[in-house]
């Protein structure tokens, strides 16, 4: 599709949440450099975000944990939110999330009372006007990268968005075939695959799927932190720091497990006993302070299979979202497009 003029949109944040940060994918390569990816703890909810309004899927997006989010644009805009359930308006009317959402100027969107997992996702369509860090949005506090917003900001888009309008709000647009989670479960169950230490650990297989743990309040990007019971490896002496991988189950001194996230540190000298598949990693990243979880073990096929089957879908969204698109005259990004930021990449 031909590409149109961008029009220079301002949202001004009137509230700001508890902590809304800039996001996207996170950072490509970086792990090399002793930097960690980052990007949105929930990937799955920031890159069906983007998809719903045109963009690349590692476009930057808003990450809103908690409380109150609210803004107004100076210009018309489309929209789409993802993640948790929670209360979107719209000039003071409802609309429904993971759908896209036409906003008209100078009207009040208003994200609150989220409920079941811990951050919402909020995607324009156009290029968002923020800093980066190694080819990424996604903050990176340890390096001076925070990305945090606050209210009374002015942040600046270059809206791709023209002239369609949606006179009423509380019904969707379109139907699409949106995946999406469901974060309804009192106790979630996250699949898992054997790690370096696990044969090393007698009776953690049936401690883990036969066990209901809870996320403890000192859990953030870095790892989730969960009480529960434990069990320490047997005669494995001093380990030698090697890298880990998003999802990694540690078990340092202490009689606590530790789920790493995106904002690791690269290693570690703590085993690791087992290690979250790829297809449950956007589940933990929505997992808040007093959610109860437990653990499946499953094959390694049968791991890549869960998560080739997420991007199908996600695939299938695209292309349904980019020929409706065409056919209505609303503009989508390419992801091949020449002008993508290094470091963004599919979830």
């Amino acid at each position: 599709m031909a590409a149109k003029p961008e029009q220079a949109v301002t949202l001004s944040i009137s509230e700001a949440g508890w902590l809304s940060t800039f996001q996207d994918l996170g950072r490509e390569d970086s792990e090399f450099m002793g930097v960690p990816c980052g990007g949105a703890a929930d990937q799955h909810s920031a890159a069906t975000a983007n998809i719903l309004v045109g963009n690349r899927r590692g476009a930057a997006l808003l990450e809103i944990m908690g409380g109150r989010f609210a803004f107004t644009p100076s210009h018309d805009i489309f929209i789409s939110i993802t993640g948790t359930p929670a209360e979107v308006t719209v000039g003071g009317v409802p609309v429904p999330l993971w759908q896209p959402v036409c906003v008209p100027a100078r009207t009040k969107v208003v994200i609150s009372k989220a409920t079941g997992g811990m951050r919402n996702y909020l995607a324009f369509s156009g290029d968002l006007d923020t800093p980066r860090f190694m080819g990424s949005a996604a903050p990176e506090s340890r390096m001076g990268f925070p990305q945090r917003l606050a209210a009374g900001q002015q942040v600046g888009l270059a809206s791709r968005y023209r002239g369609f309008s949606q006179p009423y709000l509380g019904q969707p647009l379109f139907r699409l075939p949106v995946p999406v989670p469901d974060f309804s479960p009192d106790v979630w169950t996250v699949e898992v695959v054997d790690g370096p230490e696990t044969d090393r650990t007698p009776g953690i297989r049936e401690l883990l799927s036969g066990s209901t743990y809870t996320v403890g309040g000192k859990s953030d990007h870095v790892g989730l932190r969960l009480d529960g019971p434990v069990i320490h490896p047997e005669g494995l002496g001093e380990i030698v720091s090697h890298g880990v991988p998003i999802g990694a189950f540690e078990i340092p001194h202490g009689d606590e497990l530790i789920i790493l996230g995106r904002s690791r540190t690269l290693t570690a000298g703590y085993p690791i006993v087992a290690v979250a598949t790829k297809a449950s990693l956007p589940l933990l990243g929505q997992a808040s302070p007093g959610r109860k979880m437990t653990f499946r073990w499953v094959s390694q096929e049968a791991a890549v299979e869960r998560w080739r089957e997420q991007q199908r879908l996600l695939c299938a969204l695209e292309e349904r979202v980019h020929n409706l698109f065409a056919a209505v005259g609303l503009p989508f990004a390419d992801e091949t497009d020449s002008e993508t930021p290094p470091g963004t990449r599919a979830a």
